[in-house]
């Protein structure tokens, strides 16, 4: 659970460590606006991706589901900047299949904490096999992380790509080849 008063009261510390006077007009309520912020940047954090994930629907004879463009929006546990971009998420269906905005939620649930992109990616799969229990799952992230763009090596624009397959799509190289084609790639 968030606490915004340890918030406020580290933005404020943060705000004289860099030398701004808290009681500047335009600051005064930048530690409360903060607080709030961050309630709805860490969410995730009191989310499970079991609950968008439990509505499901029985169907027979279903190929490669892919949900592809998520746009998503994280926090480096790093630095502490945001990174973004989009999802790419496909599954073999065993059965049974989810609403497909239930795809983009459980990208949701996992980008909304502090998180690494590596980690990220392997959460939702790791989420999909646990909760849908498919034959198998590929998830694709391709995202632009603050930390290079505006500290650093400021390399705006460049873009890291991870991957996460499980079940079937770590061993038939044609399921994979069938998910990049689906990207356009």
């Amino acid at each position: 659970m968030v606490n915004r008063e340890k918030i406020e009261e580290g933005v404020r510390l943060l705000l004289e460590g860099i030398g701004e006077d808290t009681e500047r007009e335009g600051l005064l309520e930048t530690p409360q606006r903060i607080a709030r912020m961050y309630e709805e940047l860490f969410s995730g954090m009191e989310q499970d991706a079991a609950e968008p994930l439990s509505r499901q629907f029985e169907v027979t004879d279903a190929g490669i589901v892919l949900e592809k463009d998520i746009t998503f929006y994280s926090v480096c546990e790093h630095h502490m900047l945001p990174f973004f971009g989009k999802a790419h998420v496909a599954y073999l269906p065993d059965g049974r299949v989810a609403g497909l905005s239930k795809l983009a939620r459980t990208v949701e649930v996992y980008a909304r904490r502090l998180q690494v992109q590596e980690r990220l990616t392997g959460q939702v799969a790791d989420a999909l096999m646990e909760h849908l229990r498919p034959k198998g799952v590929m998830v694709l992230l391709e995202a632009e992380h603050m930390c290079m763009t505006m500290r650093g090596i400021k390399k705006p624009g460049s873009r890291t790509v991870t991957v996460a397959m499980r079940g079937t799509f770590e061993t038939d190289t044609g399921l994979q080849e069938s998910f990049y084609r689906m990207l356009g790639v």
